[in-house]
């Protein structure tokens, strides 16, 4: 797998994956793009793993785990591995500088998946958004950049904008998890709303679903709002990008608005002309801010 090729299989990951944030990151140069495409396709990678390998197979899940791990460590030590990913997602490391405690971060949370599958209180579920999410968002940080002077600033509007948008696909995906044998909203929250685990699997929305689903909503834009003055703090050719997947992703919410709260009946999506509307709204920005950063390919990471 040549440098070029695993940046290129990671393109097509976020491509095939995350359509909305994928629309997004068409509004970042070309020379960022790529290093987010990195990023999401090694997170893709290892929830995949996470998710994919049999919800019965508790072993085989680990043993793949283990040795994602394990080829990381070796790509990290300068080894050759045989790995579609890895070998652009170490590059994207080394080039930005991520924190390899938000690497380990992220994968003692998919090692959890393995093992957990409720979360008693919203601090529970928080604690393994830490990883799974607002670690994502820290790594994205020092590709987007930040203006001078805001890096440590900066950081907490990444993560609550990761919580944000994790807290919504676990809303949207509630059927789609249990499936998976896990329930991500908090059991607290459950027992408050009067909502049974049989509620859920019924695939009917019952009166008590629907406003359970709205009050997880409503903590979901509370995570949307306090990240929204972290996109000041981008650097301004990065700021269309996170503006429009802000958009696209708070969009869901919308939507599950829309059809009162009912996510067992159909997957939540923004419509294809919405969501291009919002990439048109952005794309001037995006050109103008691109052409006065003059950066280049051939002068970057």
């Amino acid at each position: 797998m040549t440098l070029t090729a695993s940046y290129e299989h990671c393109r097509r990951l976020n491509a095939r994956h995350g359509r909305s944030f994928y629309l997004a990151t068409l509004l970042l140069p070309e020379w960022k793009r790529r290093h987010v495409h990195a990023l999401y396709g090694f997170a893709r990678h290892v929830d995949d793993i996470v998710d994919d390998c049999g919800a019965a197979d508790a072993a085989g899940r680990a043993a793949a785990l283990d040795g994602v791990t394990a080829r990381l460590a070796a790509a990290t030590a300068g080894e050759p591995v045989d790995d579609l990913v890895l070998p652009a997602f170490v590059h994207t490391v080394r080039s930005f500088g991520v924190e390899r405690a938000d690497i380990s971060a992220f994968l003692a949370s998919m090692r959890s998946d393995l093992t957990v599958t409720r979360y008693a209180t919203y601090e529970d579920l928080l604690a393994y958004m830490e990883g799974s999410a607002a670690a994502i968002g820290l790594m994205m940080l020092p590709v987007l950049e930040t203006v001078p002077g805001a890096e440590q600033t900066a950081r907490e509007p990444a993560r609550e904008l990761g919580r944000a948008f994790q807290l919504t696909n676990f809303i949207r995906d509630i059927a789609e998890d249990l499936e998976r044998g896990r329930v991500y909203l908090p059991q607290e929250d459950l027992a408050a709303f009067g909502v049974t685990e049989a509620d859920l699997a019924g695939g009917a929305c019952t009166r008590a679903v629907r406003a359970l689903v709205a009050f997880e909503a409503d903590r979901a834009r509370d995570h949307y709002r306090r990240a929204l003055d972290g996109i000041e703090l981008l650097a301004p050719s990065s700021r269309p990008c996170i503006r429009a997947a802000h958009e696209l992703y708070g969009g869901i919410l919308g939507q599950i608005a829309a059809a009162g709260h009912d996510v067992l009946g159909a997957r939540a999506r923004v419509p294809r002309r919405r969501r291009a509307a919002i990439y048109a709204r952005h794309l001037l920005a995006a050109s103008a801010a691109g052409r006065a950063e003059r950066r280049s390919p051939a002068g970057t990471a």
